[in-house]
């Protein structure tokens, strides 16, 4: 797939530096500059002024809608703020090119500025009815305010899985048994094999010894990569849910048609209204080799979702929405097999861009509120999906060590269709409070090296390396049991 670590620019108008690192300007005053990440010495005072000068930028730009210029040309205050965090992620992350570490710049500079624009959220709040107790003991019903419900749960779970994420990446640190060479490297150095991602020529090549991994590291590699898909599922299921509480605008559904029909396609339509439907059949029969046609069908599949509903929703009324000859119990079958083709599509191609409906909705959201839980949710997934690509080129490179014959395969590209797995049966979105819950109760630590995972440890007596077999044996079998949750995040594409 061609769109992993994307956060697909929305069509909207975004500011220069909403996700620029800025110099923290002293606004021409006789001071000499201050360093934003307290970095080049200095005092605690210079830092914290520079900081509060950069943070006084960033919340400039927020109120002014991203125009510096004061011409009252700006976007939305939740636009603004989610091309602000989406720009942050782009401008920290990058496209994550390795496995390795964050550099410690980078992270605290991203644990800082995005915590500036998170704590919005602590103000944005709602009465709720409570009990106060008088002086003279009785009791009063009074309205009091708290943080709103949706973003009390999922901002804390989102700054979780954000913890998560880099603590993944730091685990990186001591492993040695993989590198990576330049893509330009001659021949003798990158050993001439082919890359998992032909097409990004930007990436570096994987190299692996000449045996290939270890055991032990394989099955580490493992382990971290369905840690890395936990958090991806959850970031998924957050988003999902943000998008489909968004109002959808006047904008978008002007533009559909009239009926399901013509939104499909001929073809489309007749494969979704048959009387034995099958949704893993369905997009197997379909031409998904590239990313247009998949989220072109994306878009098509959403666009009838919205158009039946409507249907639904107005057919008392006398509106031309309401005109059918399809019954209710039958369109109410076509939309939710529609809502499963998207499901499958969602999970089969979890790097696929945001379709025009996602892009519309965040484009005219007026929801401060909401714009920060989909935008962190989006790039907390985007990452999270880069994170599990490079891994995977890791174990493509393996594989191509241990059969080399897997080289001539990789020449003839399948399309992503065939990467799906074999599972049949009605799907929905993953609730986000059951994703989080399956994180919280992971029995093995998320922070694991490979020298963790192997059970490593000092003697302090004879200064000798022991291996703990028994803790390693557990930790397999429980890979193994991982290794068959999530089939279709493991293929190669």
């Amino acid at each position: 797939m061609g769109s992993e670590g994307q956060n697909r620019s929305l069509s909207v108008r975004t500011g220069k530096g909403s996700g620029r690192f800025s110099e923290g300007q002293n606004g021409g005053d006789d001071n000499k500059p201050k360093d934003p990440c307290g970095g080049g010495g200095g005092d605690g005072k210079d830092t914290l002024f520079a900081d509060l000068e950069l943070m006084k930028e960033k919340y400039s730009k927020l109120l002014l809608g991203e125009d510096m210029s004061g011409g009252g040309k700006g976007v939305s205050s939740a636009l603004a703020l989610s091309n602000a965090i989406t720009n942050l992620a782009a401008s920290v992350f990058g496209e994550q090119r390795r496995l390795e570490p964050m550099e410690l710049e980078r992270k605290v500079r991203w644990r800082k500025e995005v915590g500036w624009l998170l704590s919005i959220t602590d103000h944005i709040v709602e009465f709720v009815p409570t009990q106060q107790c008088c002086s003279d003991g009785t009791l009063m019903e009074i309205m009091t305010s708290c943080q709103r419900t949706d973003l009390h749960m999922n901002i804390p779970a989102l700054k979780k899985l954000d913890a998560m994420l880099i603590d993944y990446l730091d685990n990186f640190k001591d492993q040695k048994e993989f590198w990576y060479v330049k893509r330009d490297a001659n021949e003798s150095e990158n050993g001439g094999k082919a890359n998992r991602n032909e097409d990004k020529w930007w990436l570096p090549t994987v190299k692996v010894p000449p045996g290939g991994l270890s055991d032990v590291s394989m099955k580490w590699l493992l382990f971290q990569k369905e840690s890395v898909n936990q958090v991806l599922k959850a970031s998924m299921a957050i988003n999902a849910q943000v998008l489909s509480e968004m109002e959808i605008p006047d904008s978008y559904i002007e533009t559909l048609p009239k009926n399901g029909r013509e939104s499909l396609g001929d073809a489309i339509y007749k494969s979704i209204t048959v009387e034995f439907f099958n949704p893993e059949q369905f997009l197997a029969g379909l031409d998904l080799s590239t990313e247009h046609k998949i989220l072109d069908l994306k878009d098509r599949i959403e666009a009838s979702i919205v158009i039946w509903k409507r249907k639904m929703h107005n057919r008392d009324n006398k509106s031309p929405w309401s005109s059918s000859s399809v019954s209710l119990e039958k369109r109410e079958r076509f939309e939710e097999r529609a809502e499963t083709i998207l499901v499958l599509i969602k999970h089969k191609f979890p790097g696929i861009p945001q379709s025009a409906l996602d892009i519309t909705k965040i484009q005219y959201n007026s929801d401060v509120g909401q714009a920060i839980l989909e935008s962190y949710s989006r790039i907390l997934e985007s990452l999270a999906h880069t994170v599990m690509s490079r891994i995977e080129d890791v174990i493509y490179a393996n594989s191509l060590v241990q059969d080399p014959s897997l080289l001539e395969c990789s020449s003839s590209s399948r399309p992503p269709a065939a990467v799906m797995s074999e599972t049949v049966g009605p799907m929905k979105f993953p609730n986000p409070e059951e994703e989080i819950e399956k994180l919280n109760s992971m029995e093995t630590p998320t922070s694991m090296t490979l020298s963790d995972f192997m059970g490593w440890h000092e003697s302090s007596e004879s200064g000798q390396s022991n291996f703990d077999r028994g803790k390693l044996s557990k930790r397999i079998s429980m890979i193994a049991t991982m290794e068959g949750l999530n089939s279709s995040s493991s293929a190669r594409r």
